[in-house]
């Protein structure tokens, strides 16, 4: 367990209140997002003309006493700061042992949504620009090596996202955020060949395309009224499968050979079964007249998609059905899925249990996501000085004590003041 090697393809920024100040346009920054304090409720929230963020602190739990898990963070100061701050982000890292890591947003939504409320088209995109900027130059750019770039698309144009993508290529960038089902918000739906322009910039720029559940509104049956949270809490994988299957079938991808998509927070104990209902109805159904450039809907996965898991042993017992390389590593921090200080030996026992060897622990760790993101996790150390016990060694001075929100509290503002 030591000694391997752990790239988390997905964990979370809770945005600090600084988010556009360096980046956005003079013109527009007075219309920004901007994080406001509601004396009244003692809640903060990302505020602007578009509305209020839905989840700003959205699950922000790690080492919350259990019994705070059930209702979100009212203020950055009721949260640990690793969630907000990338120098404490990379403390705790070290601390779980993971070597890289590739942070969707929060505030902004899993596909950019939130920017995308905005009418004000050209605003919007000013924000998003400016929202890409930061986590590129100063999230990311804060601790080399240690945090793979993220872009928000806009998904509300095709064309605009195209010209982002070939933006953000510019800057290093070889990942950028895309929703499950557009439509779902009234945009154009991938299967009227409206977003071939982004697919072909991501192929021509060597981009990929990650797709985490949440990033639409209507795939998941528990977001009807009067389900309980068990339901929600139970279907993360149903995003998963149901995106999958939209853009498996979806005709761009047989012009677009080369594109890459990443399904984040999907699980995989599901892709087996999705893959042999898939090879039954391209089999039975010839009706439909299927095409699949001549691939089987097995080929059209393995040459397309990587699936994303948190804790899946029932996946990794079905790894050779799935792929070996086509299964990446993520710890969700800081979210109450996530298992941070500990994620190491959950991950190394269901290792044991499906009977990994060498070979595919290095795969699923680590190696895949770092091929399919085009990044070099030893680019800045060692492979020796990236495994979980070099980089929890350095980290032994950590905080990692369960602390309630009013703990917390209290040490923020006895470092920065109360929250105003």
């Amino acid at each position: 367990m030591e000694e391997m090697v752990l790239i988390s393809a997905d964990d979370h920024i809770i945005e600090p209140p600084n988010v556009f100040e360096n980046h956005i346009p003079e013109r527009w920054a007075s219309r920004a997002p901007r994080l406001h304090f509601d004396a009244s409720t003692g809640m903060q929230n990302w505020v602007w003309e578009a509305g209020a963020a839905i989840t700003p602190f959205i699950c922000a739990v790690v080492t919350l006493p259990p019994d705070e898990w059930g209702y979100d963070p009212s203020t950055l100061a009721e949260m640990r700061p690793g969630c907000w701050d990338s120098t404490q982000r990379v403390r705790d890292m070290d601390a779980n042992g993971i070597l890289a890591s590739m942070c969707f947003p929060s505030f902004a939504g899993m596909g950019g949504q939130f920017l995308a409320e905005c009418d004000d088209r050209e605003l919007a995109y000013a924000c998003l620009q400016a929202y890409n900027d930061w986590h590129i130059d100063e999230w990311a750019a804060s601790h080399p090596g240690r945090f793979i770039p993220l872009a928000i698309s806009p998904i509300w144009d095709p064309e605009l996202a195209a010209k982002e993508v070939h933006r953000i290529a510019r800057k290093g960038v070889t990942a950028i955020t895309f929703s499950e089902a557009p439509e779902s918000f009234g945009y154009p739906s991938i299967h009227t060949g409206a977003w071939d322009p982004l697919f072909a910039a991501c192929c021509d720029e060597e981009v990929t395309l990650v797709i985490h559940i949440a990033s639409s509104k209507t795939l998941n049956p528990a977001e009807q009224p009067h389900v309980p949270v068990e339901v929600s809490s139970t279907l993360p994988c149903w995003n998963g499968l149901a995106g999958a299957a939209n853009l498996l079938w979806c005709k761009s991808l047989l012009k677009y050979p080369d594109l890459k998509i990443m399904l984040s927070e999907s699980g995989t104990s599901w892709i087996p079964g999705f893959l042999d209902r898939m090879e039954r109805q391209f089999q039975v159904q010839k009706w439909v007249g299927s095409d699949l450039g001549g691939l089987t809907p097995t080929e059209m996965w393995q040459r397309h998609f990587m699936a994303c898991f948190i804790c899946d042993p029932s996946g990794l017992l079905l790894r050779d059905r799935i792929g070996t390389d086509h299964i990446a590593y993520e710890v969700d921090y800081p979210h109450s899925d996530c298992t941070f200080p500990g994620s190491p030996e959950e991950l190394w026992e269901h290792f044991e249990l499906a009977g990994c060897d060498r070979t595919e622990i290095d795969k699923i760790t680590h190696g895949n996501a770092a091929r399919f993101l085009r990044f070099d996790p030893f680019a800045q150390r060692t492979r020796e000085e990236s495994t979980v016990g070099a980089l929890r060694r350095n980290a032994t001075d950590v905080d990692l004590r369960t602390r309630s929100k009013a703990d917390y509290k209290k040490s923020y503002e006895e470092e920065y003041g109360p929250i105003a």
